[in-house]
């Protein structure tokens, strides 16, 4: 405590609030005072600000249920309806069959390749790529564990490679229909598509060639040493009853397989070309639902029918809106309140004086991302929750947003390819007949 100049009524403190607290003197007598400790702003050193004045309820209790309310609000408004149109795509896709036609179809050529572990990396590849247009990562494993896993095997490759390759197809997490990457570009200040153009696709294509590089020469390395007597026979995968009727979906013509990919065609054409078009992705997708209930009335000439598979629209919009938009609202009033308490700039004070700068601070934060979903085996929980912290971490150590968020998105899809007890690696590994953490361990040798 130090004491003021003479001619100040008060004692300033030096207490741990560090907020310009005063001690003032109740009484003044030459043998002995009573002094009364009054901070600055009580609020301040409890709550910190968590609205500004504007909107503010003037309760600093009654201003945290106001910031949920203002944050579902927003997000339900304008990043959760594009995420809701999105998923609820996805969901009317896999009920007319077109996302299993795409994987068929796109699987096809490889099927007629002898070279096994060319085979393998080319697989990687592909699954990289169809994993943007399929939102499900073990609805897609346990897709592609019936299409292709024993063709893999019949060709030579062990199980356990087969299989550690189908767990990694939906690693990169890239995309402009992810709500991962939606909320990245959002959080960066950017649309989604030049967030995916200058950003995703550079970052995406080497992590692509990175992780079928390393699954063919890890691979192969390892069934020479380990050789697997299941090998080169016929082999299929074991699913059960429920997860055989959700692979169930009608027959459709080939061309079907075009109709998952149209919002990024579109988004894509228009984003390159100059065009006085604007097209978003929520407008791109609701095209795409538009031509494909066309198609599917052509098809079919059956309008009850037709109207009674568009209700999976709608319920893989509630899905979304249950699963990821109450996420992201949670997980941005987990960051709130590390921000008002204080708690991000004493981690970025730390950080500065243990000699991190910004790309110290980036590796900080994957490393709490990789961490927490090895251990949680759900990576949208840990992104979100830290991916709304990565701009004000970004303003206080002066590097663009994006250096953050980028490694941050697709740090934790690589990282759930990794942990034992993630939905895609169990379903894999069960379809497989093997153990999720000899899963988990073939993965991490190609990583």
């Amino acid at each position: 405590m130090k004491r003021g100049n003479s001619h100040s009524r008060f004692i300033n403190c030096s207490c741990r609030h560090n907020l310009g607290c005063q001690i003032y003197p109740q009484k003044i007598s030459a043998s002995t005072r009573t002094f009364h400790w009054r901070p600055h702003n009580d609020d301040r050193c409890h709550l910190g600000t968590i609205l500004p004045p504007d909107k503010s309820t003037g309760s600093k209790w009654l201003d945290m249920v106001q910031f949920i309310s203002m944050s579902f609000s927003s997000r339900a408004a304008k990043l959760g309806m594009i995420i809701m149109v999105i998923g609820g795509f996805s969901r009317y896709m896999d009920k007319i069959g077109a996302s299993t036609a795409l994987v068929k179809v796109s699987v096809r050529p490889l099927q007629k390749i002898g070279k096994p572990y060319l085979v393998l990396a080319l697989t990687s590849i592909l699954g990289n790529f169809l994993a943007m247009f399929i939102s499900s990562a073990s609805g897609f494993g346990l897709l592609l564990m019936v299409t292709m896993y024993p063709v893999l095997v019949k060709l030579g490759v062990s199980r356990l490679a087969a299989a550690a390759v189908i767990a990694t197809t939906s690693a990169p997490g890239w995309g402009p229909a992810g709500a991962d990457s939606i909320y990245t570009a959002e959080l960066a200040g950017m649309n989604i598509v030049p967030y995916f153009i200058n950003y995703q696709i550079p970052v995406g294509i080497c992590t692509v060639i990175a992780l079928a590089i390393g699954h063919y020469i890890v691979q192969l390395h390892f069934d020479k040493k380990s050789p697997d007597s299941l090998a080169g026979t016929d082999v299929t995968a074991s699913i059960d009853e429920k997860q055989g009727s959700g692979l169930i979906s009608p027959k459709v013509p080939g061309f079907y397989a075009l109709l998952p990919t149209i919002p990024l065609f579109l988004v894509l054409i228009f984003g390159l070309c100059e065009s006085n078009i604007k097209m978003d992705i929520t407008l791109a997708t609701l095209l795409a639902l538009m031509i494909t209930m066309a198609i599917e009335y052509l098809r079919l000439h059956n309008a009850k029918k037709l109207f009674h598979d568009v209700n999976a629209f709608w319920d893989g919009m509630g899905f979304q809106m249950t699963l990821v938009v109450t996420l992201v609202v949670a997980a941005e009033t987990f960051s709130k309140g590390l921000l008002s308490l204080g708690a991000i700039d004493t981690l970025i004070k730390g950080a500065q004086g243990a000699g991190f700068d910004g790309i110290g601070m980036m590796f900080v934060f994957v490393s709490i991302i990789i961490a927490a979903t090895l251990v949680t085996g759900s990576g949208n929980a840990t992104f979100f929750a830290f991916a709304s912290l990565a701009p004000k971490v970004a303003l206080l150590s002066n590097v663009p947003a994006v250096l953050l968020l980028l490694p941050m998105n697709f740090v934790y899809n690589l990282a759930r390819s990794l942990s034992p007890i993630a939905a895609v690696m169990i379903v894999v590994s069960g379809a497989a007949g093997l153990s999720p953490l000899a899963l988990a361990i073939g993965v991490l040798s190609c990583q």
